[in-house]
């Protein structure tokens, strides 16, 4: 097996910083030594295969997204990454795994959903990738495979208060599948809008002649994501089970999930990089020059961009400071303008919901470090520590120690990385959500498992380099 030392780079980890190399040994983390020291009395440098020079870098455990949707079928037609093309993306951008979604469709078994996104994944992946479940057909026989997911492996998973008619489930199914994981300890995730009450005000507005991709976000409005937080999170206090609040943007819903934190309940929360940064004005065009052009649809995605003048965006990175929300995922699920945004012409309902986000989510969060929105330790938090603690990795992933995976990134806080379709750009998409992006930072080299896959602007990874991930239960519980 190879061995390779990362020397006179600073460690960081959620906890603090330090000067120091590090050596792997094949797969994993064998030590973190003092700069230039010896091991067993062996000169370290000299007796390993390969040296990487971090001299004022950071070296940092490789990124974890929690929340992808790679190929998922959604609005008529499919997410435009394949597992293939999204994971090598990530790697990219310094994500070294990945937590995608498996499928249950309404009168499917959940057992051939999950084979069905085994297949798609298998020898296909750049980084290591395991599976939450969507259970979108509440039944008993749904419910009796969920309790033995666990053995596979797959300790979340996520219903959808949203979208009647395609993942809906009512109170009553909410209620026994939350029995379910109050009973295994696994993880209920939650989408949380009143998904029948936007659909009419949606049918309201395309009566009313107003169809384009800015009332996308006016039909789901914040009251319909705070109301359905609140339902989950009395739904989860009821049955004790933990619950887990996905692409969270409003920050009333933010104060529903501090509201049941602080009486000592089980209840997490994430957001995306989209609700930091983007938003309802500037990118659907509330009084830009986007109003009434289908362009905004390039930023259409659930829940939506929110308004800035209420404040949105910096509730958002409060709650990231003050661990209200504990993670940042993506909620990658990526369509292209082009035969798949296009569908929503003349109707916004129509438009596939979804942003491109997995290959710029290290970076645009390392924006907020160097802006003084979050330090640089709470970086490492947010991005891969909690991640893997939340979801069952930590020990493994997450975290730069003897024996983890020498998942592994090694960044230049001196770098730039300028965003855009034709510059930083290895997505399947047809249009960058970021273009114009300027990140004072730069991803320098990511290892996955001690392999090196990203060596400055060379790709040297490959199909089939990810493996399954068996996750265990989440490591974050009270």
């Amino acid at each position: 097996m190879a061995t390779t030392l990362i020397t006179g780079g600073t460690v960081v980890s959620a906890t603090g910083r330090a000067v120091a190399d590090v050596l792997v040994d094949g797969e994993t983390i064998r030590a973190l030594l003092e700069p230039g020291s010896s091991l067993l009395g062996t000169d370290v440098a000299a007796s390993v295969d390969r040296v990487i020079d971090a001299t004022g870098r950071y070296v940092i455990p490789g990124g974890i997204d929690a929340h992808t949707h790679m190929q998922l079928p959604f609005g008529g037609t499919e997410a435009s990454d394949t597992f293939e093309t999204g994971t090598r993306a990530a790697a990219w951008g310094g994500t070294t795994s990945i937590i995608d979604f498996a499928v249950q469709t309404y009168g499917q078994r959940i057992e051939d959903g999950l084979a069905a996104w085994h297949e798609k994944a298998a020898g296909n992946c750049a980084i290591d990738y395991g599976f939450h479940q969507i259970v979108g057909d509440v039944n008993e026989a749904s419910l009796a495979t969920l309790r033995r997911l666990p053995d596979e492996g797959i300790t979340s998973f996520k219903m959808f208060m949203a979208y009647p008619g395609v993942f809906y489930s009512d109170d009553a199914q909410i209620l026994k599948a939350m029995q379910v994981s109050r009973d295994t300890g696994m993880l209920t995730m939650m989408h949380a809008e009143n998904g029948p009450a936007i659909d009419v005000l949606a049918a309201q507005l395309v009566e009313q002649g107003r169809t384009e991709p800015f009332y996308h976000g006016v039909a789901r409005a914040w009251e319909m994501e705070e109301e359905a937080t609140h339902r989950a999170i009395m739904l989860a206090k009821l049955t004790g089970a933990p619950l887990y609040i996905v692409h969270v943007s409003a920050k009333q819903a933010v104060e529903q999930l501090a509201w049941a934190r602080d009486k000592g309940q089980n209840v997490y929360g994430e957001t995306c990089p989209q609700y930091l940064y983007l938003s309802l004005e500037d990118q659907l065009g509330a009084k830009g020059e986007q109003w009434g052009s289908f362009e905004g649809a390039k930023w259409v995605c659930s829940t939506p961009l929110r308004s800035r003048e209420e404040g949105h965006q910096d509730s958002m990175w409060q709650a990231l400071r003050t661990n209200d929300l504990q993670m940042v995922s993506t909620d990658h699920c990526p369509f292209c303008m082009k035969d798949q945004k296009e569908l929503g012409l003349g109707d916004f309902r129509k438009i596939p919901n979804g942003i491109g986000s997995i290959e710029h989510r290290m970076d645009l969060m390392y924006q907020g470090v160097v802006t003084g929105e979050i330090t640089l330790e709470r970086w490492v938090e947010l991005t891969s520590t909690t991640p893997a603690r939340m979801f069952g990795l930590y020990g493994t992933k997450g975290v730069i120690q003897p024996g983890a995976d020498a998942d592994i990134v090694v960044y230049d806080p001196n770098g730039h990385t300028s965003i855009g379709l034709d510059k930083t750009h290895h997505m399947n998409m047809d249009y960058s959500a970021w273009e114009g992006y300027e990140i004072d930072g730069h991803v320098d080299t990511v290892l996955s498992r001690g392999k090196v896959i990203v060596d400055g602007d060379q790709y040297l990874g490959a199909k089939g380099d990810g493996r399954f991930l068996r996750r265990g239960l989440s490591q974050y519980l009270i």
